[in-house]
């Protein structure tokens, strides 16, 4: 057991740095199984592009990491933002699932864009947050997202919903 205090590190890929992770204390724990990562005190990220650039943020009041799933479970005031779409998702608790490269949550999940507003008991989407799922949903749109053909640039929710 190795337990960290005051810690502010970058993560990289490849040699490329690819997040940052700021929390007040990191527990790591090989002698429980399976073994993890443990955030108890909150977590925040940073997910950066290839230049450097904040491409999205990730906080919760607590995470934990299983390295052999690498799987995230993250819970308590679950918030993500992506900077390129001003999507915002907020949440109670939210996994993270690093082989499937996916979110997904079986909680209440609240997903903001510019264009409407879905709220669910059940969220699912892809790393990017581009393609999302949400179900016993609710939700405002616009008439014209409800109409025609997609237009370019729009989400996988306007066409899931043009189509059905």
């Amino acid at each position: 057991m190795m337990t960290s205090y005051g810690v502010n590190t970058m993560i990289s890929d490849s040699g490329v740095m690819k997040y940052r992770i700021v929390t007040e204390q990191w527990d790591v724990n090989t002698v429980r199984q399976p073994s993890r990562w443990e955030f108890m005190k909150g977590i925040f990220f940073e997910q950066y592009d290839e230049e450097m650039r904040m491409q999205a943020y990730i906080q919760a009041d607590s995470a934990w990491y299983y390295d052999q799933q690498r799987l995230w479970k993250l819970r308590g005031r679950v918030f993500i933002r992506k900077a390129d779409s001003a999507l915002l998702y907020s949440s109670d608790e939210l996994f993270w699932d690093g082989i499937k490269h996916q979110f997904y949550s079986h909680a209440f999940s609240r997903i903001v864009t510019p264009e409407r507003t879905m709220e669910g008991t059940y969220f699912e989407s892809n790393e990017e947050m581009t393609h999302y799922m949400v179900s016993n949903s609710q939700g405002s749109f616009r008439a014209e997202d409800m109409l025609g053909e997609p237009k370019e640039g729009q989400d996988s929710l306007q066409v899931k919903m043009i189509q059905q």
